[in-house]
């Protein structure tokens, strides 16, 4: 039988970095959608805890002055550059809420939203996940989209656990998921696949996403932090394929290799010259292709596993500001 939860008391968590033009309307929009909240009883408190990756910007001063004379805003500092993935877990590690909303603070998710979110989640005692799914990404060159839709498709061919297509980072969790997701020891953590690896029931909000509100995205589409976060955290992490991949390309080589050779030898045997050097070369670089190929598939797990046992923090904090005091509305 599906029951209703009681309010909860919320933590929202964000991550980011050089985003001072935006910070002023996020927090005054979070604001609002907390009071509103509020005002339909869905939350009995609510905090919000700004993750800082060592911005140089700024942000840490406009955070500060919007703290100013306010409880509901902690704030975690970076002691350098850590990415995205280390912040949040850095935030849920430190957030109190009894539900948790991690976001991004550049504004192309609404804050308003959290509301839809907080009513999908209440309305079912078995509800631990609740998902927003992109509609529409306004602002986004067709190129990102397309490639993020081939991304997806290849996660979901082959990744060990199904992730929903366009559910982003920006979800709300049960605090039996955040639990459940801090026991993770991950070096470089894809938390859109921890948090469906955890499972339980979930439910979605769909969106339609805006523009950035200020500034330029950090993410380039085919950049170096895109291309290692999909490959090093997403597709290694989640899934044995490339290793298998690698291991047919070796079957294929071999195979190929044995054809060429009875057909050597046939021209032998018959009495007809053997080509030179040029088809000679060709199976060469073929085969030394595929074995680059594997070396680098198998390096790709290697280096995950060498970075997992040098055991390294995920994060170090340099300093925070008003985690003893927050959560007023």
């Amino acid at each position: 039988m599906i029951q209703e939860k009681p309010p909860v008391f919320l933590s929202i968590v964000f991550s980011f970095r050089n985003e001072a033009d935006s910070l002023t309307e996020l927090v005054r929009r979070t604001r609002a959608a907390m009071e509103t909240s509020a005002g339909m009883r869905l939350i009995t408190g609510y905090e919000m805890i700004y993750v800082n990756d060592a911005s140089s910007d700024g942000s840490l001063e406009v955070l500060l002055e919007l703290a100013a004379g306010h409880k509901d805003i902690a704030i975690i500092n970076m002691s350098r550059t850590f990415g995205v993935a280390p912040c949040v877990v850095a935030g849920l590690a430190h957030a109190k809420g009894g539900a948790v909303v991690y976001m991004d603070a550049d504004l192309q998710d609404p804050p308003e939203l959290i509301v839809n979110m907080l009513q999908e989640y209440l309305k079912d005692d078995q509800v631990q996940v609740v998902h927003t799914l992109r509609l529409s990404r306004r602002g986004e060159p067709w190129l990102k989209l397309f490639v993020t839709r081939i991304g997806y498709a290849i996660l979901n061919r082959y990744s060990n656990v199904p992730i929903t297509p366009e559910s982003g980072d920006f979800k709300l969790l049960s605090r039996t998921v955040v639990d459940h997701v801090l026991q993770f020891k991950e070096t470089k953590p894809f938390i859109r696949g921890i948090v469906a690896w955890v499972g339980f029931k979930q439910a979605f909000v769909r969106y339609h996403r805006e523009a950035r509100f200020a500034g330029k995205s950090k993410f380039f589409v085919l950049g170096e932090k895109v291309i290692s976060n999909f490959l090093n955290s997403a597709l290694v992490n989640f899934s044995s394929v490339p290793l298998q991949i690698a291991s047919y390309c070796g079957i294929c080589a071999i195979f190929l290799d044995v054809l060429f050779a009875i057909h050597a030898l046939s021209q032998k045997v018959s009495g007809v010259a053997v080509p030179g050097w040029t088809a000679l070369m060709l199976v060469i670089i073929f085969i030394g292709g595929v074995q680059l190929f594997c070396i680098g598939m198998i390096g790709l797990y290697l280096n995950s596993v060498h970075e997992q046992t040098k055991q390294r923090p995920n994060y170090i904090i340099s300093s925070t500001y008003g985690l003893e005091e927050r959560g007023k509305v």
